[in-house]
């Protein structure tokens, strides 16, 4: 499977990052994009599968409904209202959301310590 994610910005991308393997394309809108940046995204993603995971805010909400537009067979993740962003949003209820759009296999797991040792 051959997939792009779309976030907003660059902190965005960078947690992303931190459980995603780093095979993964994720490109950023850095803010609502214009026609110049939208036509951009299009080039750079090309026919993969396109995931889109803005936050749950009025922009976040915009910038999703210019995507959906664009890429309208695109898989939409979503991260829990009252988490500011999906910079802020905790690993393990992004993995979460990630395992939801069937991306386990992208996924790269945290290693859990065990207690004492």
């Amino acid at each position: 499977m051959d997939i792009a994610i779309i976030v907003e910005g660059k902190n965005d991308k960078s947690r992303l990052r931190r459980v995603l393997d780093e095979s993964v394309p994720i490109f950023c809108t850095f803010g609502t994009p214009g026609t110049v940046q939208l036509e951009k995204l299009r080039k750079q993603i090309g026919d993969k599968d396109v995931y889109i995971f803005t936050d749950n805010d009025s922009s976040g909400k915009r910038i999703r409904g210019i995507l959906r537009d664009l890429f309208p067979d695109a898989e939409h993740i979503y991260t829990r209202r009252g988490y500011p962003g999906v910079e802020h949003t905790p690993e393990d209820y992004l993995i979460e959301q990630l395992e939801k759009a069937g991306l386990e296999s992208f996924i790269q797991y945290p290693v859990k310590y065990e207690e004492g040792k």
